[in-house]
C-alpha cells in the first residue's frame, strides 16, 4: 500500500528493481523521486545509503528540483565498489510549513503572538533532537534553541523574532537536523558500484598478428606474434590508451577458409578469419600457434600493465568446422535436414567458416564450458572482454554467466558488441553488461547527434555505459570514406569528448577509408582476412598520422574530470546546422553561504561536422549549466589551437575543418591568470 507520504517515480531503478542500477566509483550521479501530499502542509525528502558492508549513512537531503513540481532529487557520489542500496524517505516539515504561514500572518499582524509559541514549541523539539542525537554542544542546537528563544521573548518585535527564524544558520541547523513528521520510507533499491575503468576507458583495437608480420611479394607471408605486438604497445600507451583490445587470439580452421576480401577461395598462406575459431590445435583456450604460446601470452599481458594498459580480449562464441567441440559436442549445433551442420547466416552475408552454437541444446553443457574458458582466460591476466555479437545468443545466459563470473572476479569487465535492435541492445545492458557498443558510428548529423548523445548520457545513463567506437574492421562509415583526414578528426572528437568510453581500431590514425566496393562499409584488403603491416613510424615522420592529435584528446581527457563522466553532458544552442556545441562540467566545492557549487571544471567542444568546408555560427551559451550567471564574462583556453578568446552568452566561431575542426575549450576561473 501507498506510504502516508508519496513516494513515487524512483530514479535511477531498472526494472522495478529487477537488476541494480549501475555506477563507477567516485562517480557523482542523481537520485530523484516524486514527493507530495495532501493539503498544503510542507513535505521534505532525502536518501539514505547503505554501503556493501551493510554500514548506513547519514540521510541526505533532496531539494525540490523546480517549486511547485513535487519533484526532489539530490546528486551522491559512492567511493567504493560493491553493491550499494539506497531509499528515499519522505516526512511532514512542520517548521517549513510554520515558516511559510508566520512569513504570511506576522507581518500582517495575524495571530501574531500564537504563531510565535507556535513556532517556539517547533523550534524547541527541533533543538531537544540534536541533543537526542548526541550533540550536546552541537553550534546547530545552539542556533535552534536561540530561535525558540527569540520566538518565546515578547520584548522583541514579532518581525525581528521572525527575522531569526529566516537567519541562514537557521537554514543550516535545519538542514543537518530537520524536524520530521509522519516520516515514510520507500523500498530499498540496488546500485551496483563498478571500478573506475567500467566508465572510463580508452580502447585501441590491434591484430596481434599484423605487428610484425613480414608480407613481401613473391614470398611466404610471416604472422606477426605476441613479441612483436608487444614492440607497438609502448606507441598505443603513447597515444594515451589505456586498454588495447586483441581480436580473437585462437587456433583459426581450415574448413571454408576465407580468403582475401571474404573470398571463398583463399590462398594456401591465407591466414582466415579469427572469428573462424578452432582447428586441431585447440579451442576456445588455446592461442594460434603462429602468434606464440600461452607463455608468450602471459608476457605480452604483463608488458601491457607496465605501460598502464589492460589487455581485453574477445570473447566470439562460435566454432570453425574444425574445432574440438564439433567432434566432441555436435549437439550444441543446428543439424539441418541434409545432416550437415547450419553455419552462421546474416542474409544475403553468409559464414560459411563459422558455426554458431545453439543453445537450447544441452544449455548446462555450453554454460559450464563458457564458464570453464572465461576463467581460464581471467587467470591469465585478462579481466576485460568485449563480447562478439552477444545478441545472437540467449539474455539469460548472459545475465547467469556475468553474475557467476563477477561474484568471484568482481572487477571484470564486459563490453558488449551489440549492433542490434534497441530493445536487445538495452536489454544486454540492464542484465549486466558494463559498456555497449552502440549506433554512434550512423550518427552523423547534428540532429542526431544531440538526439542519441542526450539519450545515452541522460535516458539510458543508469544502466547502459556507452564505448563509442569511431570504427571497427567490420565499420567504415561512408562518411570517413568521403570526408578525407577531417572526417576522422571530427569523428574522434565527438567520441572522446562526448563520452567517457571510446575506441578506435589501428589504421584509424593513418586515415584508412577505402571500402571493398561503393556502398559497402567493409575495408578493401580487411585485415580480418590478411595480414596488414602498417608504416607507422614513415607515416609519423611525414606527418602523416593522426596519432599526436589522438593523443592530445586522451591526455586532455586524463587532465580534465569533467569529460571522465557519462551523465553531464549538455548541449547548447549554435545557429548552424552543421555545427554543434557541447558542454560538460563537474562542479566545484559546494558553498553553504551561497548555496551553490563553484564553477569547477568546465569543457566546451564546439565542432564543425561538414568535413569539406568552413562554417560560421553564433553560440549561445546556457550559462547555469556552466556554473555562471547570466551576463558573466569569462575567458576560454582553446587546447587545439593553442588561442584563447573572451566569452560570453552569444559567441561568434568560425572553424575551417583542414586546419582545426573543433574548439575544445577549457574555462578559466576567476583566480586563474
Amino acid at each position: 500500500m501507498i506510504g502516508r507520504i508519496p513516494i513515487q517515480e524512483i530514479h535511477p531503478v531498472v526494472e522495478c528493481g529487477q537488476w541494480p542500477a549501475k555506477a563507477a566509483a567516485g562517480e557523482t550521479f542523481e537520485i530523484s523521486a516524486t514527493v507530495f501530499r495532501e493539503g498544503h502542509d510542507a513535505v521534505a525528502a532525502g536518501v539514505v545509503l547503505t554501503g556493501p558492508g551493510g554500514a548506513r549513512g547519514p540521510l541526505l537531503l533532496m531539494r525540490e528540483q523546480v517549486p511547485g513540481t513535487d519533484r526532489w532529487s539530490v546528486e551522491v557520489t559512492l567511493p567504493t565498489e560493491g553493491e550499494w542500496h539506497f531509499r528515499v524517505e519522505a516526512w511532514s516539515d512542520p517548521i517549513a510549513t510554520w515558516l511559510h504561514d508566520a512569513g504570511i500572518k506576522i507581518p500582517r499582524d495575524i495571530d501574531t503572538d500564537l504563531m510565535c509559541v507556535e513556532g517556539a514549541r517547533l523550534f524547541e523539539r527541533a533543538a531537544k533532537g540534536v541533543r537526542q542525537a548526541g550533540c550536546e554542544e552541537c553550534t546547530h542546537r545552539a542556533a535552534l534553541q536561540d530561535v525558540a528563544e527569540r520566538l518565546r521573548d515578547d520584548d522583541l518585535d514579532p518581525r525581528a523574532r521572525l527575522a531569526v527564524a529566516q537567519l541562514p544558520e537557521t537554514a543550516r541547523a535545519l538542514e543537518a537536523h530537520p524536524l520530521r513528521e509522519l516520516v515514510t520510507r520507500g523500498p530499498r533499491h540496488r546500485i551496483r558500484v563498478d571500478r573506475r575503468r567500467a566508465l572510463f576507458s580508452s580502447w585501441y583495437e590491434l591484430f596481434p598478428r599484423s605487428e610484425g608480420a613480414v608480407v613481401e611479394e613473391g614470398a611466404v607471408p610471416k604472422s606477426g606474434t605476441f613479441r612483436t605486438a608487444a614492440e607497438r604497445l609502448p606507441a598505443v600507451a603513447g597515444m594515451g590508451f589505456d586498454v588495447v583490445y586483441l581480436p580473437p587470439i585462437h587456433p583459426i580452421g581450415q574448413t571454408f577458409r576465407k580468403g582475401r576480401n571474404n573470398t571463398l577461395h583463399p590462398e594456401p598462406y591465407d591466414p582466415g578469419s579469427p572469428w573462424a575459431i578452432g582447428s586441431e590445435e585447440g579451442g576456445h583456450d588455446a592461442v594460434h600457434p603462429d602468434l606464440g604460446t600461452i607463455e608468450d601470452f602471459d608476457v605480452f599481458v604483463r608488458r601491457a600493465r607496465e605501460l598502464g594498459l589492460e589487455v581485453a580480449l574477445d570473447l566470439a562464441l562460435q566454432c570453425s568446422p574444425d574445432h574440438p567441440w564439433v567432434k566432441e559436442h555436435p549437439e550444441w549445433f543446428t543439424i539441418r535436414a541434409d545432416g550437415s551442420i547450419a553455419y552462421a547466416e546474416n542474409p544475403p552475408k553468409k559464414y560459411q567458416d563459422i558455426y554458431p552454437l545453439n543453445f537450447d541444446k544441452d544449455p548446462e553443457g555450453i554454460y559450464a564450458e563458457v564458464l570453464r574458458v572465461v576463467r581460464h582466460w581471467v587467470e591469465h591476466g585478462v579481466r576485460i572482454f568485449r563480447v562478439d555479437n552477444p545478441h545472437t545468443k540467449p539474455v539469460g545466459f548472459w545475465e547467469r554467466l556475468l553474475a557467476e563470473v563477477k561474484a568471484e572476479d568482481p572487477d571484470v569487465i564486459f563490453l558488449s558488441e551489440a549492433f542490434t535492435r534497441p530493445p536487445m541492445l538495452r536489454g544486454l545492458a540492464k542484465i549486466g553488461f558494463d559498456q555497449s557498443y552502440t549506433y554512434f558510428t550512423w550518427k552523423n548529423s547534428r540532429s542526431d547527434l544531440e538526439g542519441y548523445l542526450n539519450e545515452l548520457s541522460h535516458e539510458t545513463s543508469h544502466y547502459l555505459r556507452p564505448n563509442l567506437f569511431v570504427n571497427t574492421p567490420d565499420i567504415l562509415h561512408e562518411y570517413l570514406q568521403n570526408g578525407g583526414l577531417p572526417a576522422f578528426k571530427i569523428r574522434a572528437v565527438l567520441a572522446a569528448l562526448a563520452s567517457p568510453s571510446w575506441g578506435v581500431y589501428a589504421g584509424y590514425e593513418l586515415g584508412e577509408n577505402v571500402p571493398v566496393r561503393p556502398g559497402s562499409e567493409e575495408y578493401l584488403n580487411s585485415e580480418k582476412y590478411e595480414y596488414r603491416p602498417r608504416d607507422w613510424a614513415g607515416a609519423e615522420r611525414d606527418g602523416r598520422s593522426l596519432a599526436p592529435f589522438i593523443t592530445r584528446l586522451n591526455l586532455f581527457r586524463r587532465a580534465h574530470p569533467a569529460v571522465q563522466e557519462l551523465r553531464n553532458l549538455r548541449f547548447h544552442d549554435i545557429d548552424h546546422p552543421d555545427m554543434v556545441c557541447f558542454s560538460k562540467r563537474l562542479p566545484g566545492a559546494y558553498d553553504p553561504s551561497t548555496r551553490r557549487h563553484g564553477v569547477g571544471d568546465v569543457v566546451l567542444v564546439v565542432v564543425n561536422l561538414d568535413p569539406h568546408n568552413t562554417h560560421e555560427a553564433t553560440v549561445r551559451l546556457d550559462m547555469p549549466a556552466l556554473g555562471l550567471d547570466w551576463g558573466a564574462e569569462f575567458v576560454v583556453d582553446d587546447e587545439l589551437s593553442g588561442e584563447s578568446y573572451h566569452w560570453r552568452e552569444a559567441n561568434y566561431v568560425r572553424l575551417d575543418p583542414h586546419i582545426n575542426p573543433a574548439h575544445v575549450l577549457t574555462m578559466r576561473t576567476p583566480s586563474q591568470p
